[in-house]
């Protein structure tokens, strides 16, 4: 079966549609002719987000970081003054 099912054929035959997803991989679902989803293997959509989303480690490590802002300067206006004793 091809990748692609129209939204009807998808809903109608859900078995075969998800069967097709586990072995032959990602399917595309189409509304009137247009792309709309796609239905994926578990284990190819936790890749996927894995993917997708950096690690801090790797985002701090990036050329170009800009990490001179991660921590407040300590300047010498901003103390507190003392406690007031009664």
């Amino acid at each position: 079966m091809k990748g692609t099912w129209p939204v009807e054929e998808a809903r109608a035959r859900f078995g075969e549609f998800l069967s097709a997803s586990l072995t032959d991989g990602p399917q595309v679902v189409t509304r009137r002719g247009v792309e709309t989803a796609v239905l994926v293997p578990m284990a190819e959509w936790r890749r996927l987000r894995e993917s997708a989303t950096p690690r801090l480690k790797d985002v701090l490590l990036m050329p170009g970081a800009r990490t001179e802002d991660l921590a407040p300067s300590r300047e010498s206006d901003r103390t507190r003054p003392p406690p007031a004793i009664d």
